[in-house]
């Protein structure tokens, strides 16, 4: 099992620089690859181009790129771009966010989003391989018809033959289409225990196309708090867990909230979010259940944490992407080593 850093997105809560202390401690301490997010605030390619310039051998990766954000062709350009100015070191993530942010921030329809991220992935897989674009979908027409435009191809191309692709999925639909047409899988709030009935939704996408989970990267984003009582460890991570299961969409579709209801939290993850949507914040974080944010993140000592590890490679984890917490950098930059440790400890690393 490998070790990824989630670097988030730009925010108040701490300055770029701090991104980048963390993304150059995990260069230096190993960790395969640094994710970047976006939502509506900061893009995540101005980010990664900037962490692979001050970077050596990590690898740097979108998490996600938002697919109604972009063009496909543009999504190709711009892989492109970071793969060639990071020395083949470029990780394309994908997903779809949400209706809000579709339809509010990009003005783009939310409708069917499974099929217009099969033709995404499939235009973009095309315009990398260099090869002439031409399509002709539900949702993309390349080029289009009865104008001057005319079929055209990347005029550069990646360092490597292909960049891999990884897909954001959480529905039992969208995590079957990862399995078909991506090569990794970005999940969020893994349980070890749940992620037999998720990965079996990913393994018949896998089969559609002739294939097996072998060589398939499972990356789970795992909140991680060191410390010597998990209880107090969890409470960074509760506002985390609030905003996803209680804000992160409407009331009438919330994926994350979907999610935790199939785990069996389905009183809490209502809970949470009426709390939410009537602005109790803090009284949400509160009802996020402890036991939830003890399978979905990685909460205590060394040791503790170290032990729990196998549990995740037991549920076919191959990448454990960690999200770390702290009051300044330096914090957070020490937490990196003490999972650098727990991961020597639980002899799971390669």
């Amino acid at each position: 099992m490998r070790l990824g850093v989630n670097l988030g997105y730009l925010s108040g809560a701490a300055p770029p620089e701090d991104r980048l202390a963390v993304a150059r401690e995990a260069d230096r301490l190993g960790y395969a690859v640094a994710w970047v997010a976006e939502a509506y605030g900061s893009d995540a390619a101005t980010m990664l181009a900037w962490v692979a310039a001050q970077t050596e051998r990590i690898d740097i990766g979108s998490a996600i790129f938002q697919i109604p954000g972009r063009t496909p062709a543009m999504t190709a350009m711009t892989a492109t771009g970071l793969d060639l100015l990071s020395g083949g070191r470029f990780r394309l993530g994908l997903g779809v966010s949400g209706p809000q942010v579709v339809e509010g921030w990009h003005g783009v329809p939310f409708a069917r989003p499974l099929a217009r991220t099969r033709e995404y992935v499939e235009i973009v897989r095309k315009a990398l391989g260099r090869e002439t674009v031409t399509y002709d979908g539900e949702f993309y027409t390349l080029p289009l018809p009865g104008g001057p435009g005319k079929p055209l191809r990347l005029m550069v191309h990646p360092v490597r033959p292909q960049v891999p692709i990884y897909l954001a999925a959480v529905g039992p639909k969208n995590l079957e289409l990862a399995g078909e047409i991506a090569d990794g899988w970005l999940a969020i709030f893994f349980a070890p225990e749940f992620g037999g009935e998720l990965l079996a939704n990913v393994r018949t996408g896998r089969e559609k196309v002739g294939k097996t989970l072998d060589g398939f990267d499972v990356v789970p984003s795992v909140p991680v708090v060191f410390g010597p009582d998990p209880a107090a460890c969890a409470d960074p991570v509760r506002p985390y867990a609030a905003l996803y299961v209680g804000g992160m969409g409407s009331r009438e579709k919330n994926f994350y909230n979907r999610l935790a209801t199939r785990m069996g939290y389905g009183d809490a993850a209502r809970e949470i979010q009426d709390l939410y949507l009537a602005k109790k914040h803090r009284d949400a974080a509160a009802a996020v259940p402890l036991e939830f944010l003890d399978r979905t993140a990685l909460l205590g000592p060394v040791e503790r944490v170290a032990e729990r590890l196998h549990a995740y490679a037991d549920a076919g984890v191959t990448t454990l992407n960690v999200s770390i917490y702290g009051n300044d950098t330096e914090q957070r930059v020490q937490q990196l080593r003490l999972m650098v440790e727990a991961l020597e400890k639980s002899g799971l690393g390669e």
